[in-house]
């Protein structure tokens, strides 16, 4: 039998080797609310650990509008809930330049069950173009309940993985 050996040129591309935005400098903020102790910067600037927390309970909304329009082809998002059990829904909508209506991305829901299931994490490759404005709706207890909506990580790339 013939043989020969294909070199294979790999590229591995995780979410952890892409290019992050630095939305520090590229967007300014919009929030319904904020725990002074959990600002929401610690969930979009990179060196923070302690993430985002609403100050009152029930449905919130963070929007970034961005400086320039942006190319956005990877989101990353994580939520933590570690004292109570609930089901959390999330919208993220985006906003095209010279528009005046968002559109939805996408919808979740997730179930918290401490101390087994106390992490939502998801990564969406997405093709975001002329993007001015993106936001995130969280509805911390879809039961209606008390919970305070909380983001640990946003992080968005112009980037896709396996690019």
């Amino acid at each position: 039998m013939r043989k020969t050996l294909i070199e294979q040129i790999t590229k591995s591309s995780h979410s952890s080797d892409l290019d992050y935005l630095d939305l520090e400098k590229l967007a300014q903020v919009e929030i319904s609310s904020e725990n002074p102790e959990y600002p929401i910067e610690s969930a979009l600037v990179c060196g923070f650990n302690s993430g985002w927390q609403a100050a009152s309970s029930g449905e919130q909304t963070i929007r970034l509008i961005f400086d320039q329009p942006q190319v956005i082809k990877f989101i990353s998002l994580a939520f933590d809930e570690n004292k109570q059990a609930r089901t959390q829904e999330f919208i993220l909508l985006w906003r095209r330049e010279n528009e005046d209506f968002f559109q939805e991305i996408l919808r979740q829901q997730y179930h918290f069950s401490p101390p087994l299931t106390i992490r939502q994490l998801e990564n969406y490759t997405v093709d975001l173009k002329q993007l001015n404005a993106l936001e995130l709706r969280i509805i911390p207890d879809i039961s209606g309940g008390d919970a305070l909506a909380s983001l640990t990580l946003m992080k968005l790339s112009a980037m896709q993985i396996g690019n």
